[in-house]
């Protein structure tokens, strides 16, 4: 989507959400916020977090919701590589940056900004603190931008808000030593805050205030619960080159890039715990939705950690076999090109002979993976396969009882505790030489395409 379609999606969303709060605000000054927030938001890596996944998460019924839900990744330093530009004017009175971290100034004027003091105390942040990217990096500084960027336009009572409403986006937290939910800490916060601040919310206010963030951190992370593998799957393959650059030059990136990749994903994947996805609060959800949530958001896990785990089996493989090219080999030259099927330079699937005898699925869970490798995630991305055609062949090949027995052996290669050599020599010799086989012959075709038309070079008459 362009530029202004999106600018004029989030200038939408201001002037909705402003009418709904009964403010008084200049289009202009809309136009501004709108403006900022899509040049951030199509930043050259933002696949996931975007404009479309901003007004998702608003949204459409609640006006704080909304608002929150534009600023709440408006800062995102480990997908952006940095502070966007725009935006430092907002940071700089009150954060440093020294060595790739970031602290809070303690020589910042924080009491004497109404704004940040308001934020730093919500977020429970002090002077001097280093931020760290898992425990609410982006989040508080998100937060700050938003808090300055509303100044003009909302009261405290209703940035504050909005502003909880991003902290509740902090994922995957458990209790407090007190025992106390991250949503019923967020709620004492708030009490605090309030009358520290003289903001004049109504316990009733408060209490919204919370429900309202627990919704708007379930959408945010509503895609654990999706009905569809396929689509969850889509999504998370949205995440991977928003922290993995290289991903972006599909013709380029090499085979170890691609592993990595995965194997971050699979390691978040493994030790994810869906009960830490979705928040509740006094009711909000529901019980029987919450519990429909966690059930789907752990089935969503268990298929995601079996399709990521044969993803790397098979492409360990693969990577072995191309150290014996060179350290840097691109997966499309072991794997084919990723763009249109009749423009390419064909593909390694295509020289994969048809199993008589393959394996089956032997479970709900092997058949929903299995379904998934062949027939894909829900979504295309320009830098990989939707299907899995490697993974496929190999998981059809040695079954998903392969799988399991190779997976080990695989992670000591990833480690460098076994060589490639070596690790090949664990694996089922007729299935490595298929692949060699199919490689070969991706190179040859490879070759004949350069030597088209070729004609010795000649100097001053003289054949060379």
């Amino acid at each position: 989507m362009n530029f202004d379609k999106n600018y004029q999606k989030c200038l939408d969303k201001l002037i909705w959400a402003t009418h709904q709060l009964d403010v008084k605000v200049a289009q202009s000054q809309l136009a501004n916020l709108a403006k900022t927030i899509v040049q951030t938001m199509m930043g050259p890596w933002r696949y996931f977090h975007s404009i479309e996944h901003i007004l998702e998460v608003g949204g459409s019924t609640d006006a704080i919701e909304v608002l929150a839900a534009l600023f709440h990744d408006i800062i995102y330093v480990q997908v952006d590589g940095s502070i966007p530009f725009n935006l430092t004017p907002y940071l700089a009175p009150f954060i440093e940056e020294e060595r790739g971290k970031f602290f809070v100034r303690t020589d910042n004027p924080g009491e004497r900004d109404a704004m940040f003091e308001l934020v730093a105390t919500l977020f429970k942040v002090a002077p001097g603190e280093e931020l760290f990217p898992f425990t609410g990096q982006n989040e508080f500084l998100s937060a700050i931008v938003a808090a300055k960027l509303l100044e003009p336009l909302l009261t405290p009572a209703l940035i504050v808000q909005v502003v909880a409403c991003i902290e509740a986006t902090i994922p995957f937290r458990t209790q407090s030593d007190f025992g106390l939910s991250p949503s019923e800490e967020l709620y004492q916060s708030l009490k605090f805050i309030n009358q520290r601040f003289n903001l004049n919310l109504t316990s009733v206010e408060l209490l919204e205030t919370v429900k309202r963030s627990v919704r708007l951190a379930n959408r945010d992370v509503g895609g654990f619960a999706h009905p569809s593998s396929a689509v969850f799957l889509s999504n998370t393959w949205k995440l991977l080159p928003e922290t993995n650059h290289t991903l972006k030059k599909s013709e380029s990136y090499t085979v170890k890039d691609y592993r990595f990749a995965i194997q971050k994903m699979a390691v978040f994947m493994k030790f994810l715990n869906a009960e830490l996805i979705f928040r509740r609060f006094r009711g909000e959800p529901d019980d029987r939705i919450y519990i429909h949530y966690v059930e789907q958001a752990r089935r969503n896990l268990e298929v995601a950690r079996l399709y990521l785990d044969s993803k790397l089996v098979a492409n360990a493989i693969l990577e072995a076999l191309s150290l014996r090219l060179g350290s840097d080999v691109p997966l499309t030259i072991m794997m084919g090109d990723f763009g249109d099927e009749q423009s390419s330079m064909g593909r390694l699937s295509d020289y994969f002979p048809t199993l008589i005898n393959s394996h089956r699925p032997k479970t709900l869970l092997e058949r929903e993976v299995w379904q998934l490798l062949e027939g894909g995630r829900a979504q295309s991305i320009s830098f990989d396969f939707k299907t899995s055609p490697l993974t496929n062949f190999v998981v059809q090949y040695i079954g998903f009882e392969g799988i399991c027995q190779m997976w080990q052996c695989s992670q000591e290669f990833f480690q460098q505790k076994i060589t490639s050599e070596e690790f090949l020599a664990s694996c089922d010799a007729d299935l490595v030489n298929i692949i060699i086989d199919g490689v070969a012959k991706l190179l040859e075709k490879r070759k004949v395409a350069l030597c088209r038309l070729y004609k010795p070079l000649s100097m001053n008459g003289v054949k060379q």
